[in-house]
């Protein structure tokens, strides 16, 4: 069985198949369609063979359906009917689980996806528990207002850093991992890892993809 993975951030959509070495992508961005997605998607995935879709979304997921409008992108993305926009069967999962799916190794690990915003994830056992605390309160306003890629930008990155290495000893002290991954393109900037910290890698996210759809049968 063949798998199309589709990994949907704030900035670019990232596309890879089974079989494939070469991940491509478009642009996204704020004002970015669930229709646009589809289209855009199904015109670079030519030439590649696919039977079923693994998607991950930066927003909140349940039954296999985006619960909420992903914030730092357009409408329409709740409603919209995956499955019948591509022909295919479609896993929906939360792209920050999706690439905590790939990063873990076993116990109790949270992700912490630092990208467009935050993205976070807890695997307990085996389980998948997506989270989204990024919008919870902090400080003067939220997680994500303090660590996202706008206060990267505005801030500049020690104080940025400084605003990481809290947020990850809170979560950290709340949630009691055994492991702790950090993602997303920004947790480049990353100077100290914490304890039990690891880096993971944006090809984690295909991995994670890939395992939506083991065992299928």
């Amino acid at each position: 069985m063949n798998v199309l993975v589709i990994d949907v951030g704030g900035g670019s959509i990232k596309i890879l198949a089974t079989g494939q070495k070469t991940v491509r992508k478009m642009a996204s961005g704020r004002k970015f369609t669930a229709s646009q997605m589809m289209a855009g998607v199904r015109v670079l995935a030519r030439g590649w063979k696919y039977d079923v879709i693994a998607l991950g979304l930066p927003s909140a997921v349940a039954h296999n359906q985006p619960i909420a409008e992903p914030p730092n992108l357009g409408n329409g993305w709740v409603d919209f009917d995956y499955a019948a926009a591509f022909g295919r069967p479609v896993r929906i999962i939360n792209d920050a689980a999706m690439q905590a799916l790939g990063a873990y190794k076993g116990g109790r690990m949270l992700f912490l996806g630092f990208g467009t915003g935050l993205g976070t994830t807890l695997i307990a056992d085996g389980v998948i528990i997506a989270m989204e605390l990024a919008h919870l309160p902090y400080k003067k306003a939220t997680f994500e207002d303090y660590v996202g890629d706008a206060a990267l930008k505005r801030d500049g990155k020690q104080k940025w850093r400084e605003n990481v290495a809290d947020v990850i000893v809170r979560l950290t002290a709340a949630l009691l991992p055994d492991d702790i991954v950090l993602g997303g393109g920004n947790a480049r900037h990353i100077k100290h890892l914490p304890p039990l910290g690891r880096r993971g890698d944006n090809a984690d996210a295909f991995t994670g993809g890939f395992r939506l759809w083991d065992h299928a049968d």
